[in-house]
C-alpha cells in the first residue's frame, strides 16, 4: 500500500461507517481508538488496545485497580488473606456473579472457583487441554515466570481459591490485577471444545465484565452492550462502540463532529489548540509510560555492545522528543521506567549526542565502513509514538551520518507485534505502559531472559547478572532492598544499551463535555464501566 493510500484510508472509513444507536444517544458512547485489537483472548496478547477491548470491558480479575490509580481493591475476590511467610494467598470469591450469555451460549451456573482454576491452569500447565490451543502463547505468564512461581492452585470449596508460591514474590498481588489474569468461564470453554470451535474463545469472548461483546468488524469497529447483571452495578451506558481510527487527525475530526465522544491519544502537539475548543475537554495524566527503540541484539552487528552504544550516541534524542511531543508533552528517558517510580537512579547520565565518539566506537567494533539495517514502526500514532513516520525518518537521518544505511518498514500494529515477536526486526519503535505500579513490571516482561525466550523482549537481550538482580528483587518484600537491586540492574541496562530509552510521555485523551466519569489510568488502559453522558435536558 502506498503512503498516499495509507493517508486516505482512515478518511474513507470515516465516510463509510455510519453508527446506528440501538439505545438513546445519551446511553451510547463511541470511542475513537488508535488500533485494532489483536484478538479478544487477552492472555495471548500484551497491547493496550487489546486490553481495552477485552480485559477492560468483557472480563474481570480477582483483584482490581481503583479507577485512576494503582491502589488495589477487591474484584471477583471480595477479600483475601496472605500467610506470614508470603507463600500462601487465600482468595474468598464473590457470590452471585453472572457470566455473559450470547446467541451461541447460555451459562447454566454462576462464577465459582472452577473458573479461576481453569483460567490459571490453562496458562501454567502444558498438559491442560487448552494450553497448546493458544497460537500466540501466553506472553505475560511466560515472561514473568508464573509457572515456576506458582507451585499449585487449589479450591477447598466453590468460593475459595488458594495459591501456593514456590518463593515470596513482592508484586504478586498487584500482578493478579493485570489483564492476563482475567477470569474466563470454564463452562464456556468446555462447550467450545465439545463443539469443535475453540477458536471462538478468541473471537466471541464470554466474561463477567461490565460490557458484553457483540461483534467485531475487522479494522473498523468493536461493539459492546452494557451488562445489566454486572456485579458492581449496571454501567450507565447501554451501548459502547470502539471506532478504530489509526490516524490521530481523523480521530479529532470525528470527535469535533460528534461521531465519537472520546478520542484517545491525540498528538501532544495538538493539545494546546484542543484546550481552546468550547465543546471539548482535554484529560492529562503523568502516566507510567516509556517510549523506546528496541535494538535486536540477536542480529549482528547489533550483538556488539559498542555498536549499540554508538547508535544511542548517534540519535539526537532532544530533537526527537520535541518533534514528537512538543513542549511539555514528555520528558526524555534514560532508564526503562519513569524516574517518579521508586528504584530509579538519578545518578545515571544519559548517553550524550556525540557523533565523533559514536564513529570511534564503530571503528573499534570493525564497523566503520558502515552497514545496513531496518527500522520498524507502525502507521497512525499512539501515546508513545504520536508521529511514527517523523520519528523513523529522524533516526534514519542520524544513522546515515555514521554510514549506516537504514530502511524504514511500516507494518500494521498487529502485524508489527507478530513479526517482532519472531525477532525479524533490527530496530523497532515500541512503548510500554506499566501494568501494576511496580518497577518489576517494566523490567521482567520486557528485559528478562524469560521474555527473550518468549519473544516479548524486543531486544532479545539476556544478561545473566541483570536477570539475577531483578529475580532477587521480586522475592524481597522490603522496598528499600528491592530499590537497591533495581538501581544495580539499571546500571547494567545502561551500559549494555539494548534500548534507546526515548521518552516518558504524558497521557492525553479528549472528550466531549457531555461525557462524565471517564478517568485516565496511570497504566494507560481505558475503562468505561462508570462513564455516562449528560442528556440535553440535564
Amino acid at each position: 500500500m502506498t503512503i498516499r493510500a495509507l493517508r486516505l484510508l482512515p478518511c474513507t472509513l470515516l465516510l463509510a461507517l455510519n453508527f446506528s444507536y440501538a439505545a438513546a444517544p445519551e446511553q451510547s458512547l463511541v470511542v475513537c481508538t488508535e488500533a485494532s485489537p489483536e484478538g479478544f483472548d487477552i492472555v495471548q496478547y500484551t497491547a493496550a488496545t487489546t486490553a481495552d477491548a477485552s480485559s477492560e470491558t468483557v472480563f474481570d480479575r480477582l483483584v482490581n485497580f481503583a479507577p485512576g490509580s494503582t491502589e488495589l481493591i477487591p474484584g471477583l475476590a471480595e477479600r483475601w488473606d496472605i500467610s506470614e511467610d508470603g507463600l500462601t494467598y487465600t482468595f474468598h470469591l464473590r457470590k452471585g456473579v453472572k457470566f455473559h450469555h450470547s446467541k451461541a451460549f447460555t451459562p447454566s451456573r454462576e462464577f465459582n472457583a472452577e473458573d479461576v482454576l481453569w483460567s490459571f491452569q490453562r496458562q501454567l500447565d502444558p498438559k491442560h487441554p487448552w494450553h497448546a490451543l493458544a497460537k500466540s502463547g501466553f506472553p505475560y505468564a511466560e515472561s514473568m515466570g508464573m509457572a515456576a512461581l506458582i507451585a499449585r492452585i487449589e479450591a477447598p470449596d466453590a468460593h475459595t481459591v488458594v495459591f501456593t508460591l514456590t518463593h515470596p514474590e513482592a508484586p504478586f498481588l498487584a500482578d493478579l490485577a493485570m489483564g492476563f489474569t482475567s477470569i474466563y468461564s470454564a463452562e464456556y470453554a468446555s462447550h467450545l471444545l465439545a463443539s469443535g470451535k475453540p477458536e471462538q474463545l478468541n473471537q466471541q469472548p464470554i466474561g463477567t465484565g461490565p460490557f458484553v461483546f457483540e461483534r467485531y468488524s475487522k479494522d473498523a469497529q468493536v461493539r459492546f452492550r452494557g451488562n445489566p447483571d454486572y456485579w458492581d452495578g449496571a454501567p450507565p451506558l447501554k451501548q459502547l462502540i470502539f471506532a478504530i481510527t489509526p490516524d490521530p487527525n481523523v480521530r479529532l475530526q470525528r470527535l469535533k463532529a460528534n461521531d465519537c465522544q472520546v478520542a484517545v491519544y491525540p498528538r501532544p502537539t495538538d493539545v494546546p489548540a484542543l484546550r481552546k475548543e468550547p465543546n471539548l475537554k482535554v484529560l492529562e495524566l503523568d502516566s507510567l509510560l516509556i517510549a523506546y527503540l528496541g535494538i535486536n541484539t540477536r542480529h549482528p552487528p547489533l550483538d556488539d555492545v559498542r555498536v549499540r552504544q554508538a547508535i544511542n550516541m548517534a540519535f539526537d534524542k532532544a530533537v526527537y522528543v520535541r518533534a514528537q511531543f512538543g513542549e511539555g508533552g514528555a520528558s526524555p528517558a534514560v532508564a526503562p521506567y519513569p524516574p517518579t517510580l521508586w528504584g530509579s537512579d538519578s545518578s545515571i547520565a544519559d548517553w550524550p549526542h556525540d557523533l565523533d565518539r559514536a564513529r570511534q566506537l564503530l571503528k573499534e567494533a570493525g564497523q566503520d565502513k558502515g552497514f545496513e539495517l531496518t527500522i520498524w514502526t507502525r502507521p497512525g500514532g499512539g501515546p508513545t509514538n504520536p508521529n511514527p513516520g517523523i520519528g523513523a525518518q529522524l533516526l534514519q537521518d542520524d544513522l546515515g551520518k555514521l554510514g549506516i544505511k537504514a530502511t524504514i518498514r511500516v507494518y500494521e500494529w498487529g502485524e508489527l507485534l507478530k513479526r517482532a515477536k519472531n525477532g525479524e526486526h533490527d530496530l523497532i519503535f515500541m512503548g510500554w505502559a506499566g501494568d501494576n505500579g511496580d518497577p518489576d513490571n517494566f523490567l521482567t516482561p520486557n528485559l528478562s531472559c524469560a521474555a527473550a525466550r518468549s519473544g516479548e523482549n524486543q531486544a532479545g537481550w539476556c544478561n545473566s547478572e541483570f536477570d539475577g538482580l531483578i529475580t532477587q528483587a521480586r522475592g524481597i518484600s522490603d522496598q528499600r532492598q528491592r530499590a537497591e537491586l533495581y538501581r544495580r540492574a539499571l546500571a547494567i541496562f545502561h551500559q549494555q544499551a539494548p534500548w534507546i530509552p526515548l521518552a516518558h510521555p504524558k497521557q492525553f485523551s479528549v472528550i466531549r463535555r457531555d461525557v462524565q466519569g471517564f478517568e485516565l489510568s496511570p497504566m494507560g488502559s481505558n475503562n468505561f464501566a462508570k462513564v455516562r453522558r449528560i442528556a440535553p435536558s440535564e
